[in-house]
């Protein structure tokens, strides 16, 4: 076999392996999405976060929402909070 007949071969078998996999592809059934349940989950327990989601759809109008302006407040003040862990390591015990 000459050159140009192994490069058609090779190109064919190409194209034959992308179409198999594109219809592999567009026939795999879609799996329900694992992070639903546990976003439901976790609104439940911090009414904060579902404020947090209103103001973020709410887009550029959430700068003049009173209710967002306290959501951010309170988030802002929950992330800057200090920790309660100590400032510096115990010394150690037996010296």
């Amino acid at each position: 076999m000459d050159s140009r007949m192994v490069a058609r071969l090779g190109a064919i078998v190409f194209v034959a392996i992308a179409i198999t996999a594109t219809a592999i592809e567009l026939t795999r059934k879609e799996d329900a999405p694992a992070s639903s349940p546990v976003r439901t989950l976790q609104s439940n327990l911090d009414p904060l976060r579902e404020e947090q989601r209103r103001c973020q759809q709410l887009g550029a109008t959430a700068a003049s929402d009173a209710e967002c302006l306290r959501v951010w407040a309170e988030t802002r003040d929950r992330f800057l909070r200090p920790s309660t862990a100590p400032a510096s390591p115990a010394a150690p015990e037996g010296r």
